[in-house]
């Protein structure tokens, strides 16, 4: 099963330090039955598509959280055995629209099941550091604070396979 690991540019460094992500459980994106339910017109490109762009806006919320983290969104693409992942438990909070597809990754992810890497290019740091920023006003309502969140995903991750990933660290 295809996942989409959020991180960041730090994170992916000790990713690949390790050879593996984690530890376990792991917050990730895929597409779950609520996500085909909600986009019931989306084809499995799509739908992919739509994984990965919640997998996106949960990197912005490690950025947020990570103020030292350089401010481009990393998304990590793995193909992981099916037992392996689970629908989280609870609610979702109110406006989480990555919630449809949001899993959990009960084990860690060996280096090798990662099959690519999907990062901002550099000219999008200073629109995703906003949207960073402005992330916590934008949850409390402020819509000009959404204007500059939403800013952020106007910028497509770049593509890279895994043996390009030590590069892009250096």
């Amino acid at each position: 099963m295809r996942v989409y690991v959020p991180a960041t540019l730090s994170g992916l460094a000790r990713v690949h330090a390790a050879r593996e992500i984690g530890p376990a459980p792991l917050t990730a994106y895929a597409v779950t039955s609520a996500l085909r339910e909600w986009y019931a017109e989306g084809d499995e490109e799509e739908l992919e598509y739509a994984a990965m762009t919640a997998a996106a806006r949960a990197s912005l919320r490690l950025l947020a959280d990570d103020p030292d983290a350089p401010r481009r969104r990393v998304v990590l693409a793995a193909e992981v055995p099916e037992r392996t992942v689970e629908r989280p438990r609870g609610d979702a909070a109110v406006g989480d629209e990555g919630a449809r597809a949001r899993v959990l990754v009960t084990a860690p992810i060996p280096w090798r099941k990662i099959a690519s890497g999907h990062v901002d290019a550099e000219d999008a740091a200073a629109d995703v550091g906003a949207a960073a920023d402005a992330l916590a006003a934008a949850d409390a309502g402020d819509e000009d604070a959404q204007f500059t969140v939403d800013g952020a995903e106007g910028h497509e991750l770049l593509w890279f396979a895994t043996q390009e990933l030590g590069d892009l660290l250096s």
